[in-house]
């Protein structure tokens, strides 16, 4: 049986996304990483004053899904707090957040490849600007 649901962009993108989610989770689960971990991860090795806050507004998380984030990942002892100035402390990678990263990235990258393999070659060029485009 066919699904009849299937030939609306919405619900189509919806399930590509969970399926594509779920396939990322299950990959980076034996590095006891959410999704949201590994973004928070990624984000901060490029961003050497990123605040909490400044992290939540990037990467679209709620101020209060923020707080217990960053709680597991500094229990886990992959990122630490600097200050910045009074009022701001900076979200750090320790030692151990960037071997973990090091170890995300190669898995991030792999899913990237398998994920573009799915595509067909002559839409490859498009994903990104169409994907970006219903959210920018």
């Amino acid at each position: 049986m066919t699904d009849p649901l299937a030939r609306q962009p919405g619900y189509a993108l919806r399930r590509a996304a969970n399926a594509m989610m779920g396939e990322l989770a299950a990959r980076l689960s034996p590095l006891d990483l959410r999704i949201s971990d590994a973004s928070v991860l990624m984000l901060i090795a490029r961003r050497k004053d990123a605040s909490s806050s400044e992290i939540g507004r990037i990467l679209d998380i709620k101020r209060a899904n923020m707080a217990p984030l960053l709680a597991r990942l500094e229990a886990a002892g992959l990122i630490r707090r600097e200050p910045i100035d009074r009022k701001s402390m900076a979200i750090l990678l320790t030692a151990a957040g960037e071997s973990r990263l090091a170890e995300t990235d190669r898995i991030i990258e792999q899913f990237e490849r398998d994920l573009l393999a799915r595509i067909p070659e002559e839409h490859r060029d498009h994903l990104l600007p169409a994907l970006n485009a219903l959210w920018r």
